[in-house]
């Protein structure tokens, strides 16, 4: 999006409190509904004694998540509210690491382990991963790429470690 559309979108949110309080409960809401749901996988997985399933979905979700964010150092993207100098929807100071959105990345790779154990739970968690994308792009966080990037190169680590490698 361009500049004029980030200030659009996060001007007609802030004007209105109680649709920024929304954007700020989603903000953190859905971030924590996924983490603890991941938690209660994890642990489902070890009170039912499934150690190679909790050793896979630790490490592919481990060492993909250690990888984004080495190339996220590295490549240093802006963030939209640095670029085009606007105060974004919810509390965020951090300038660059913007692509791919880690955020974004990590629900995704965790539906895809939810996917791989039962699908069911992986469509709920995509469900949520939506949402959680529209929100960061619309609060101003992230660009429309850097979410995209993020989903997908989650979807691809959880094909790569779920999927093609035995």
């Amino acid at each position: 999006m361009k500049e004029k559309t980030y200030q659009k979108i996060t001007g007609y949110i802030k004007q209105r409190k109680w649709l920024e309080g929304i954007v700020n409960v989603a903000d953190v809401g859905l971030a924590v509904i996924i983490y603890f749901m991941f938690l209660i996988l994890l642990v489902t997985l070890f009170l039912q004694h499934k150690n190679m399933e909790l050793l896979r979905v630790v490490l592919v979700c481990g060492i993909s998540f250690v990888l984004v964010s080495v190339f996220r150092h590295f490549y240093n993207a802006d963030r939209p509210y640095t670029k085009y100098d606007f105060t974004p929807v919810v509390k965020k100071d951090t300038p660059g690491r913007s692509m791919p959105s880690r955020h974004i990345f990590s629900v995704f790779v965790i539906g895809m382990a939810f996917t791989w154990l039962d699908w069911k739970f992986g469509v709920f968690i995509f469900v949520i991963a939506f949402l959680m994308a529209v929100e960061r792009v619309i609060a101003g966080v992230h660009f429309v790429r850097d979410v995209l990037v993020g989903a997908v190169v989650g979807i691809a680590a959880g094909v790569i470690g779920f999927y093609l490698i035995p």
